[in-house]
């Protein structure tokens, strides 16, 4: 029982690592030799590396995103699963994916390799969620897509199923730990685009497949 903890802590350390993997970063420099923090949106996430490097690219950083979240649960899930790992406590596992589920979407916006810099963890916590209840993923991928539909914006899209994913979450009656990280994780993400927010209100945020500032040439780039 004394290796349980240090166990859970182990795990914590290791999500936050998987997620701080910085994918668009390192599109950016094996592509065209660049610092994507320093074009477009200034993000590492999937729109800018869109924006920036080009639909392909975009679809394999999104891809490896989505994939962090699904696998910091999935680890959790193969430690009850399996015997190979001293046995945790039953009722520590919701508790435990709450705490694996915050740690790789902190290490995606907050990278450890990116002196704590990232994307917008929209992706990563896409990933959790679809882990956490197919349902909650599908209603809050469903809610996303009919706002990027009639607006076009990213962000908004983003934000409107920050919120959304709360009001979802409780009407499937998850348990609590599932709850707390809808509401954390949707919060965080509406902290992470104050910025987007503010052009919004402007009238400014780019939508998508505009153009935005400061993006490289990306001629010869598949």
């Amino acid at each position: 029982m004394t290796t349980a903890p240090l166990l859970c802590l182990c795990l914590l350390l290791i999500t936050y690592l998987m997620g701080s993997i910085p994918t668009g970063y390192l599109a950016g420099k094996l592509l065209l030799g660049i610092d994507i923090r320093e074009h477009g949106s200034k993000s590492t996430g999937a729109t800018n590396v869109f924006r920036t490097l080009g639909k392909p690219a975009a679809i394999a950083v999104l891809a490896i995103d989505i994939s962090k979240g699904v696998m910091a649960v999935t680890l959790v899930r193969a430690i009850y699963s399996g015997d190979w790992l001293p046995a945790l406590p039953a009722a520590w596992q919701n508790w435990l994916t709450l705490g694996v589920a915050i740690a790789v979407v902190l290490g995606h916006s907050k990278s450890i390799f990116l002196k704590f810099s990232g994307g917008k963890s929209v992706a990563t916590s896409l990933g959790v969620l679809f882990m956490l209840n197919i349902w909650l993923a599908l209603g809050t991928l469903a809610t996303f897509l009919t706002v990027i539909f009639f607006t076009r914006i990213v962000s908004l899209s983003s934000i409107v199923a920050a919120i959304s994913v709360n009001g979802i979450a409780l009407a499937l009656q998850l348990p609590a730990p599932y709850l707390a990280f809808t509401f954390l994780a949707g919060m965080y993400v509406i902290v992470r685009h104050r910025t987007n927010i503010e052009r919004i209100l402007q009238g400014t945020e780019p939508k998508l497949g505009e153009k935005v500032s400061s993006v490289p040439d990306r001629k010869g780039v598949a």
